[in-house]
């Protein structure tokens, strides 16, 4: 999943492999006193979401948003030390059977929508059921991969149902899978597992008409500009684990320059005491805000197993040399402090970033993170000295203006000519993932949406979903290697687990032997928020400052 610069389920084991402790920041728990309650919280975005339908949304962003508004199957409780997968809208994390490709949930009862009608199992195969329809593109391909039937189901809006979505009765749902898939429960915390009422489906246009089964609700949506979500009355925190409802109000306010924003809750004057932002700290204020004892309490340093990269087209970029050149020229120092320096994240030389099941060390170009210049001109002359005119795009932001410049300079100097192609961020995924726009060159971040290499790796680089998925394709490398595809499905096959995570080290350095992309970094999240707001929890699943427990101090 992307965040924005998407989703992250990590196992318990998982984060504390990839954590090592606690992550640094201004977390803040809900123990001792009880939290305060009124109030409005403000939520400061530089862009709005690309997609707010629970089906749709796969970006960190948007998926803790939707947290605030809709519930899933399961879910993550993170108010001990480590995350503990519980039933959210279900009783428990469901029973598997039949070696895994059956999964039952038998769900609360008398959980209700916003109307206070009752949430049923029907409405839960609905909801999943709607993401299957073309126009309802760009969430997770899980569903579609996994379900029986799923390859060919087309969504419901013609009047077919998915047979391998069980409803024996209203409060039970069954899932048939195609193929064993032990960690099935970990996928139904993904908001794409959550219920949407049939008689209130606005269909494509779902993102601003969400219908709430969680503590706030929907009271007006402007795309672009705000999001004003108020206490849904008829939820209860007696049948929801993981969520609590302290604030009265919150008031997501976007398309702010990030840097004004940085400023503003720096600042702490008047509503910036009770603000805080789920984007990124612009690169140019992230060093001297990580850096400044004063907001220690109020920054949020989220450590989570994701990768930032820079894609090579294959259908566009076919000589191997020149991608090979590529990897060599691009100066990992200058891109990096483009997005804020060493408080961003390491220098990666994988796609499977340190913490995730299957990592491997390897490092199969240049030695020294500011690249090889001497070897990539070697390499382009190899390749008969072509001079190049490439398309790279990137979010119109100023952070990814300087990572372009830092690009163009570096390629500029193996004679490749770099046009930038700046894409509204609001826009940028859904932009970026249709085979329709095409670009040599693309920036691109992932954070596996569980802790296991099969969330990165068949999803970024399975060729075969290009055709499948016009409108949400992932490959943004375009590669369709057989050999890849084929390692794909076998390792997919494997049941023990120390073979499968070896399998998946081996398949990172062949994809990497392709040079169809350029890791740049293992990231660190980090945001700011206001000296009046509590309890706030560093959220390492979705790699966001989670708000389910949040409050305003008085």
């Amino acid at each position: 999943m992307t965040r924005r610069t998407r989703s992250v389920a990590l196992t318990a084991t998982a984060v504390a492999i990839a954590l090592g402790a606690a992550a640094c920041g201004g977390s803040s728990s809900t123990t001792g006193s009880a939290p305060a309650k009124g109030g409005t919280l403000t939520i400061l975005d530089d862009a709005d979401f690309d997609h707010l339908d629970p089906q749709r949304a796969y970006t960190t962003e948007a998926s803790s948003m939707d947290y605030e508004i809709v519930r899933t199957l399961t879910g993550w409780q993170e108010t001990g030390s480590q995350p503990k997968l519980v039933g959210d809208l279900a009783t428990d994390t469901g029973t598997s059977s039949e070696g895994a490709t059956v999964w039952t949930f038998h769900l609360r009862h008398g959980v209700k929508w916003q109307d206070g009608t009752e949430v049923t199992a029907q409405d839960v195969k609905y909801g999943i059921e709607r993401a299957f329809s073309p126009d309802i593109n760009g969430g997770p391909p899980y569903a579609s991969q996994w379900l029986v039937g799923g390859a060919s189901y087309k969504g419901p809006y013609k009047g077919q149902q998915l047979d391998s979505i069980g409803t024996p009765d209203k409060y039970t749902l069954v899932f048939h899978l195609d193929q064993p898939v032990a960690d099935f429960d970990e996928t139904t915390a993904m908001t794409g597992w959550s219920a949407v009422p049939k008689a209130h489906d606005t269909g494509s246009t779902y993102d601003t008409h969400v219908w709430s089964d969680g503590p706030y609700m929907i009271k007006s949506y402007t795309k672009n500009k705000e999001l004003v979500l108020v206490r849904n009355k008829n939820w209860s925190r007696s049948d929801d684990p993981i969520r609590e409802q302290n604030v009265d109000e919150m008031d997501v306010k976007v398309g702010q320059d990030q840097a004004a924003i940085d400023q503003q809750i720096k600042s702490d004057a008047g509503t910036a005491q009770t603000s805080i932002t789920q984007t990124p700290i612009a690169g140019s204020d992230l060093t001297t805000i990580a850096g400044d004892p004063s907001l220690k309490s109020r920054y949020y340093k989220i450590p989570a197993p994701g990768i930032n990269y820079m894609a090579i087209n294959t259908n566009r970029v076919k000589d191997i040399k020149v991608r090979e050149a590529i990897e060599y020229a691009v100066d990992k120092t200058t891109v990096r402090g483009a997005f804020g320096g060493s408080a961003y994240g390491d220098y990666a030389t994988t796609m499977l970033a340190p913490g995730i099941n299957g990592h491997k060390n390897f490092d199969l170009y240049a030695s020294s993170p500011a690249g090889d210049l001497t070897k990539a001109k070697a390499l382009m002359k190899q390749a008969g000295d072509p001079k190049l005119t490439m398309s790279l795009a990137v979010e119109n932001i100023p952070t990814h203006e300087h990572f372009a410049d830092a690009v163009k300079t570096a390629l500029a100097k193996i004679g490749v000519t770099v046009n930038i192609s700046p894409i509204d961020k609001s826009s940028y995924f859904s932009t970026i993932d249709n085979v329709k726009n095409q670009y040599d060159l693309t920036w691109g971040d992932w954070i596996a949406d569980w802790p296991n290499a099969s969330t990165v790796l068949p999803t970024l680089f399975d060729g075969r979903q290009i055709k499948k998925l016009p409108q949400s394709n992932q490959d943004l490398s375009y590669l369709n290697d057989p050999k890849v595809n084929a390692q794909i499905d076998r390792i997919g096959r494997m049941t023990d687990i120390g073979r499968r995570n070896a399998a998946y080290g081996a398949l990172d350095e062949q994809i990497l032997k392709d040079a169809a992309v350029v890791p740049l970094m293992y990231m660190n999240f980090s945001d700011l928020g206001g000296s009046k707001i509590g309890g706030v929890i560093d959220d390492t699943i979705m790699a966001e400052p989670s708000l389910v427990h949040v409050y305003i101090k008085h």
